[in-house]
């Protein structure tokens, strides 16, 4: 056993004692809100396709149909191979759906993350960031060589001081948060926190991942840099940023993680604009989610979603594993959240909602969750 193997070994047998080891299972969607997992159809409470546009028969032949014309893939960089004329058309719509003047789209939500914060600051600005905020706004912060600070989550008052003490030492500073947190599912206080970055000349950033076509709209006044992705209830693949032009076009030379990467394939592009014409064909499907979510934590007296996102915390990982196994079994596919993806002793299930749960699935769910509890 070489230095390497036995490095591995004993930090898979660390996660293991922690119940922390984190593993691959075969999982089949069937449907909106089906899956299969170990041989059995299970109604599935864990993706964040909230809306099931992932499932659509037009977001799915508009994909078809980009793959038939513009082929599997886009070859390479965009910068490189050309701008075939979905991806305008997608920035376009995105733009106009945030309010904003122009749009950069990138391949995945985390290559955004990366990518935008190290182009707009660096070594001698600051960046604040929710203790809370999703690990790729985190990296991006990293990465940037910016002073990084967190701000307890969602304390108004502490970020108002980090701003107070800090700010006057550093050239610029970007403010990062979740619009949605995703483990969580609260929602920031956006327009307090706006107003204190127009306050002491901060940049604010959010992260609408979990919000975009379930909410309604930002303010682009209160937010200039609106980044979200496609994969979640746009039923695709991608992310974006939505801004002012001078800054788009900036992160167009500048973002390493949009200029040296290849550009996403045509049929995730494709659905991206098709599951737009959906949402904004049909605003009483888009609020279901939430609506699902509330009906659920009415059921179980939980704080009222804000969100389609649920947590029930259990506290312990195995416990928390123990809880996801016993839904299983009863038929219910709901994923128990370890650390370090959440604060130790807080592991719990994490359950979302989307449109095509119905009432009935969801009374059913609450049932099954009050005989798993602790």
């Amino acid at each position: 056993m070489t230095s390497l193997d036995q490095f591995a070994a004993q930090k898979l047998a660390e996660l293991d004692a922690k119940s922390l080891r984190r593993s691959l299972r075969e999982t089949r969607r069937d449907g909106a809100v089906h899956a299969w997992r170990d041989g059995r159809r299970v109604l599935a409470f864990c993706d964040n396709d909230y809306l099931n546009l992932s499932q659509d028969e037009r977001v799915k032949r508009a994909a078809i149909a980009a793959i038939e014309t513009h082929g599997t893939g886009s070859g390479a960089s965009r910068l490189v191979t050309g701008n075939h004329p979905l991806y305008a058309a997608l920035e376009a719509r995105l733009a106009a759906l945030k309010g904003t003047e122009d749009a950069i789209v990138f391949g995945s939500g985390y290559l955004a993350n990366i990518g935008i914060v190290p182009a707009l600051v660096g070594p001698g600005d600051l960046i604040l960031a929710d203790a809370l905020a999703h690990a790729c706004l985190n990296a991006g912060a990293r990465l940037s060589g910016a002073k990084v600070v967190l701000f307890r989550h969602n304390d108004l008052a502490h970020l108002t001081d980090l701003l107070a003490s800090l700010r006057g030492a550093h050239r610029h500073c970007m403010i990062l948060i979740d619009r949605v947190y995703s483990m969580d599912g609260d929602l920031a206080p956006v327009a307090e926190i706006s107003a204190l970055a127009d306050q002491y000349d901060a940049w604010l950033m959010t992260d609408d991942a979990h919000g975009i076509g379930v909410l309604p709209k930002e303010d682009p006044a209160l937010v200039p840099l609106q980044m979200g992705t496609l994969s979640k209830a746009l039923g695709s693949y991608g992310g974006y940023l939505c801004a002012k032009a001078p800054i788009v076009d900036l992160l167009r030379s500048r973002a390493r993680s949009f200029v040296y990467t290849t550009g996403l394939p045509p049929a995730s592009v494709a659905a991206a604009l098709a599951a737009l014409d959906v949402i904004e064909g049909d605003p009483e499907w888009a609020r279901t989610p939430v609506e699902r979510a509330r009906q659920f934590t009415r059921l179980l007296n939980l704080p009222n979603a804000e969100s389609p996102i649920v947590p029930v915390v259990i506290g312990e990982a195995d416990a928390a594993l123990a809880a996801s196994e016993r839904l299983l079994e009863q038929g219910f596919l709901v994923t128990a959240i370890r650390p370090p993806t959440v604060p130790d002793g807080t592991a719990r299930l994490r359950i979302t909602f989307s449109a095509g749960h119905s009432e009935a699935d969801v009374a059913a769910l609450a049932e099954a969750v009050r005989a798993v509890l602790p």
